[in-house]
């Protein structure tokens, strides 16, 4: 009697895979829309944790609303300087990796 059994294989696997390896531009394109959708839900987490609406984030950054809105649901022509003055409005640390010609470098 024939028995099917699964394999368990991991999610780069799968990732390999279904959208290609590291370092192919589908692949640096896929982890790109990864982070970008991270960082607004680490946004939107930490507005709700201090019981703040999108449009009281907004008026302690000096963008309206829907700037907010844009931001936390991943739209990616945030500027910069705008995500840095929401992460300091909310009272968030931010630290950045950087790695350049394969050393990483802390800031």
């Amino acid at each position: 009697m024939a028995t099917n059994q699964l394999k368990t294989v991991s999610l780069d696997t799968m990732i390999d895979k279904h959208i290609g390896k590291r370092g192919t531009e589908r692949r640096e394109a896929f982890e790109y829309e990864l982070k970008i959708d991270l960082l607004g839900q680490a946004i939107k987490q930490a507005r709700q944790e201090r019981n703040l609406t999108q449009e009281q984030l907004g008026d302690l950054v000096g963008v309206q609303k829907a700037q907010i809105s844009k931001i936390e649901n991943s739209v990616k022509n945030a500027r910069f300087e705008t995500i840095l003055k929401v992460f300091d409005a909310l009272g968030a640390k931010v630290s950045f990796n950087v790695e350049l010609n394969n050393k990483k470098m802390a800031y």
